[in-house]
Formats: C-alpha cells, sequence, structure tokens
C-alpha cells in the first residue's frame, strides 16, 4: 500500500511529538523534589549548592553528611608568636561545640628542625609550609591518624603523650578522649588523662559541629591560600596583630636564652653587638603583608578573614568575641561569657603569667610601656615604622611619652570584616 506524502508527513509529526512528551516527562521526574527533603533536594540524585556556589552532586544516602559538612565551621586563628593568640584561643575552645586545637603544627616544626635539613644549616621553607597546609587540611577532617607522621617518639596503637600542649584543648581533656571527669586546668590534664588516643580524638572531632585551630607558625595569610579556596572547607580566618612594640616586650620576658642580649640591652641601655635585630623586621613584615593582604580583599578572602587587634580585645573582650562570633556564624554561648568575665579581672602583678591567659586584660594592653627602654623602642620603631602606622599604633619621641600611660598609643581605628 503506497502513503501519500501527506500521510508521511503526519507521520513524522506525530512521532516528534511524541519524543518531546517523553522527554518532558522525564526531565520533569529528574527535577521533582524528593518527600520530606528541601527545595534544593531532586531525585534520583541530589544537587546541593555549597557555600561558594558551586553545586555537590551527592547519593541520597549521604545527603544528611554533606548537609553537616556545609554548616561546619573550620577556623583559623591567624596570629605570631606573643601576640596574645593563647587568650583568643579560648574564647572559641570554651565552646560547648567546637573542637580546639592549640598549636598542632608544632609537632610538624620540630619534626623538620630535627631532620637532615637541620644538619644543612637550613630549612627548607616551601616544604615546610606544604607540610603545614597538609597537616591543617587533614585536621579539619578530623584525621588525627596523619599527625602520627610527624609525632616523637612515634605513637604506639594510636596512643601518645607527647600531644603539644593538649591540656590547651577542653575536648582533649573529656570524654571520650578522657576517662575521668573533664579537667579544666592544663597542668593536670596530661597527669590525669595519661595517652592522647588518636582515634578517640578524631572520634570526639566528628562529634563537634565546629573546629578551630591556633596557629603561631604560618609567616603569611597568602601560605593559607590554597585552605581558602578549597570549596569542601568552610574556612574563617581570624587576624590576631599586636603592636610590635608590645610583641618583643613579651618574648624578651618569655625567651630567656633567646634574648639575653635583649635584656642587656633593657637594663643597661647598651645595645650589645650580639643583639639580632633581624626577627624585628621579619615580625613586622608578616604582619604587615597579611594585613596588606586582607585589606586588598581578594575574592579568594571574601566572607572569610576577619582582623583583630590585641589591644582592641583585651580592652572590650566581650564585645570583640562576640564580633568574631558573629563573623563566623555562629551563636554566643553564656560559658564564653562566663570565662571572660572570670579571666579578665586578674591582676597584672600576680604571679608568673607568661603562659596562662588569666590577667586583668586591660592593663596588660600597653603594659609594655612600663618595661621597654626607650632606646629599644626607638629602634623598633625605625624598623617597623610602617608596620605601626598601617596597624593604627602610635610613635613616641621621648621616654616620658613612653611612660605616659594615661595617653593610649592606640589609635581608634574599626577593621570590618571582609564578608
Amino acid at each position: 500500500m503506497e502513503c501519500s506524502w501527506k500521510t508521511v508527513l503526519l507521520l513524522v509529526c506525530a512521532s516528534l511529538g511524541i519524543q518531546y512528551t517523553a522527554i518532558r516527562s522525564l526531565r520533569t521526574t529528574l527535577n521533582s523534589p524528593c518527600p520530606d527533603m528541601g527545595a534544593e533536594a531532586h531525585c534520583p540524585q541530589k544537587e546541593l549548592k555549597d557555600n561558594s556556589g558551586v553545586f555537590l552532586c551527592e547519593d541520597s544516602g549521604n545527603l544528611h553528611d554533606t548537609l553537616q559538612q556545609q554548616s561546619r565551621k573550620h577556623i583559623i586563628i591567624f596570629a605570631t608568636t606573643r601576640s596574645g593568640s593563647s587568650f583568643l584561643g579560648q574564647l572559641f575552645n570554651q565552646h560547648p561545640q567546637i573542637f580546639y586545637l592549640f598549636e598542632p603544627l608544632y609537632h610538624v616544626q620540630q619534626a623538620f628542625t630535627n631532620s637532615s635539613a637541620r644538619v644543612k644549616g637550613h630549612l627548607d621553607r616551601r616544604a615546610l609550609l606544604g607540610a603545614y597546609r597538609d597537616l591543617l587540611h587533614n585536621l579539619y577532617d578530623c584525621d588525627f591518624n596523619f599527625l602520627e607522621n610527624y609525632i616523637k617518639p612515634v605513637p604506639r596503637d594510636h596512643e601518645t603523650f607527647s600531644f603539644f600542649r593538649r591540656g590547651a584543648s577542653n575536648a582533649l581533656c573529656s570524654k571520650p578522649v578522657c576517662e575521668n571527669l573533664p579537667v579544666v586546668e592544663e597542668h593536670l590534664c596530661a597527669k590525669r588523662c595519661r595517652a592522647v588516643n588518636l582515634t578517640l580524638a578524631s572520634k570526639a572531632c566528628h562529634a563537634r559541629r565546629h573546629i578551630a585551630i591556633k596557629t603561631v607558625r604560618i609567616p603569611e595569610i597568602n601560605d593559607i591560600r590554597t585552605l581558602a579556596e578549597d570549596p569542601r572547607l568552610n574556612l574563617k580566618i581570624i587576624h590576631l596583630v599586636r603592636d610590635p612594640r608590645g610583641i618583643i616586650t613579651s618574648r624578651i620576658g618569655t625567651f630567656t636564652d633567646q634574648f639575653r642580649s635583649w635584656k642587656i640591652w633593657n637594663t643597661t641601655g647598651r645595645k650589645p653587638h650580639s643583639v639580632d635585630l633581624s626577627h624585628v623586621t621579619t615580625t613586622c613584615e608578616d604582619l604587615s603583608k597579611s594585613a596588606e593582604t586582607g585589606f586588598n580583599r581578594p575574592s579568594w578572602l571574601k566572607g572569610k578573614y576577619m582582623l583583630v587587634r590585641y589591644e582592641d580585645l583585651a580592652r572590650y573582650p566581650v564585645r570583640k568575641a562576640k564580633e568574631m562570633y558573629h563573623f563566623i556564624g555562629l551563636e554566643w554561648e553564656s560559658s564564653v561569657h562566663r570565662w571572660i568575665l572570670k579571666n579578665t579581672n586578674g591582676s597584672v602583678s600576680a604571679g608568673n603569667y607568661k603562659f596562662t591567659t588569666s590577667r586583668n586584660s586591660a592593663e596588660t594592653a600597653e603594659s609594655w610601656r612600663l618595661r621597654l627602654c626607650f632606646n629599644i623602642v626607638q629602634s623598633i620603631q625605625d624598623l617597623c615604622n610602617n608596620t605601626l602606622v598601617q596597624l593604627g599604633y602610635q610613635l613616641v619621641d621621648s621616654a616620658a611619652e613612653l611612660r605616659n600611660v594615661s595617653h593610649s598609643l592606640v589609635e581608634p581605628k574599626t577593621f570590618l570584616p571582609f564578608s
């Protein structure tokens, strides 16, 4: 039977119509919301947008884990030695849902220092920074077994007695890591809790909603750019800065052997030939470069960076702590408020507080002005002039001006988070 051209055309049109209807039905099915799921979930495969706007595909069984990961905050307290970072770290350590770690990069530094690079007289900066970043990434994933590569002596059965300053972390001094009741005093934690089981530490880390890590071992903000750009990490950077004159004063009083010649200089007013000023220059350059990076507001820091001056935190601890919590996206906790009130009203002269966080914070902010001789102050100002001006610290021109603590050298200055 022969078909006319009209019949053939009709059959072709009908076929195209059927295919179009089938495709529309399939697309509707794929994009229809699943029962009991949010508007962003679809069947049979789920699409989930992360914080950077990237869509992630997850099987339905893993959707809950992905949602939990996206709400998890990965906080880094970025600072330099003797800038008040231990105090700042405790503001996050007191939060019941934050797993806090005090200087875990210490183990990496020690491993590199004791390696063959020490024999050659130098450390490979690129390799060291790469190891720092690798460890941070694994710790943010709560992988504590990776840390075993650097702890000496090597842990046995994932247990170690050599976890640096474990007592500074509430999570490492309470269950399941420590079988005893939570130990509040840092010096009693290692004694009562004994070895750290790194497998249990990972379990405790996963059980808390967020993780915060303090470090003074990474020189510049740019050195953690790869972490900030990683879409799997919801990274929040708190950049703590302090007046370099206060930093050096604290180092002189804390690290006696390293700063013996500085002590002589500070006592006599005469500079010994053995005084090395290079670390002052390095400290100020690192402070300045990191702050400049933040002030330039690069896209990779958007929503991730906040600069905090130690002096502002010391004077207004509750206000500044609430500002940081708001920036990170954390609910304010009464336990944090209580800790601040308890630990910021102590006596400056009471006892040895080199490594403690309990003191009169408002008085300690500029107490260095009564302990550092004017000659040293002048030298630091000459080396760090740009950094002091950049961060809002006034210079002094005389010993009388230095000692006049009724006039603050901290200029009123607001550093808004980059969001």
